[in-house]
């Protein structure tokens, strides 16, 4: 996943263009697709240092150069969205993708969106429940009749496109909140957990909590998918992954964080920390990373990692070297390793 961010290099001192991010991002679509991986997400952001704020337009661009990976937001800041244009634009990708669209919609932890559409941020909780309930509604009928507090009721609604199948997957971004994995456990929904830096463990009590709600409103919690979305890379030795990520990820703590300019300082000392087998991030060897990525499923139940790779403006061919060695030494390994433990275990 990208969040698509223009930082300037700290090796160089250039800066990208916009055009020139934009179409790196298509191309690490197509290069993830080529090398057999999943999902690939463009994250949502409104300022000048990131180039996603239309992750829709971005993601159907990908799907005309890609043919099997799904495409998603990466979250889809819904408490700022329509929900009704939401839906048109997914269902479009969804048609031109041949049902390869999914939507994770969060809540949003950088908020200029909110006063860019007119929205109160004292509203940022109801805005996101009542919006997520209509973008289901929406999901799950045509004709819709639906009222809410945040926009005009709709009444007999013929709202189109539908999907290319059955329906749109819709996953909730959750960063943390006891509350919000309660409320996505109750509504039965999959749950797409942010792990940006500390222990590796610091969300089990999100997905316990989540989990505990699903059963409790009666889903059957098996069936609820669980995902991570992590900081990493993959080189070709743990110590050249870790040389090649640091300078840019700093970079992009510091430049590209919720203060513009004014970010998250990140010593070489902490980054190694935080590359540990005990830590978030999922840096090093394809080794390194199959087996950290197998500890989370081990200790999350996992069905997804999404891994944002390149942050801080990472050169273009390193980003596309660590796509196809996750996709080709990593996946598979990390695949057949969870099958063989899941099939163990039954």
């Amino acid at each position: 996943m990208t969040f698509v961010e223009v930082t300037e290099d700290p090796v160089t001192g250039v800066s990208p263009s916009p055009r020139q991010r934009v179409r790196e991002t298509i191309e690490q679509a197509q290069a993830a697709d080529q090398a057999g991986l999943d999902v690939f997400g463009v994250g949502e952001h409104h300022r000048g240092d990131f180039v996603g704020s239309a992750p829709a337009v971005l993601l159907a661009a990908a799907a005309a150069k890609t043919e099997r990976i799904k495409l998603t937001s990466s979250v889809t800041v819904l408490g700022s969205e329509d929900p009704v244009r939401l839906w048109e634009q997914f269902a479009t990708l969804d048609l031109l993708s041949a049902g390869r669209a999914e939507i994770i919609a969060g809540r949003g932890s950088y908020t200029e969106s909110f006063p860019l559409f007119g929205y109160d941020l004292k509203d940022y909780a109801d805005l996101f429940r009542e919006k997520l309930d209509l973008l289901l509604n929406i999901r799950g009928q045509n004709p819709l009749t639906w009222q809410g507090r945040f926009r005009a009721p709709l009444v007999d609604a013929d709202i189109a496109p539908r999907a290319d199948g059955d329906t749109i997957p819709v996953w909730v971004g959750v960063g943390g909140s006891p509350a919000s994995a309660i409320s996505t456990g109750r509504l039965g929904l999959p749950m797409a957990m942010a792990l940006l830096l500390g222990p590796l463990t610091s969300q089990v009590e999100t997905a316990d909590l989540y989990r505990m709600a699903a059963a409790d409103a009666g889903h059957d919690v098996k069936a609820l998918p669980i995902s991570i979305n992590a900081h990493g890379y993959v080189g070709r030795t743990s110590q050249g992954a870790r040389d090649t990520m640091y300078p840019y990820f700093a970079k992009g703590m510091m430049e590209n964080n919720h203060q513009r300019g004014a970010g998250f300082p990140l010593s070489r000392s902490v980054f190694d920390a935080q590359a540990s087998p005990a830590a978030g991030l999922l840096v090093g060897s394809p080794q390194e990373v199959i087996d950290k990525l197998l500890t989370y499923r081990e200790v999350y139940g996992l069905n997804r990692a999404v891994i944002q790779m390149g942050f801080g403006g990472m050169p273009q061919k390193d980003h596309l070297e660590a796509i196809e060695l996750l996709g080709t030494e990593v996946a598979p390994v990390v695949r057949r390793e969870s099958e063989s433990r899941e099939g163990a275990v039954s």
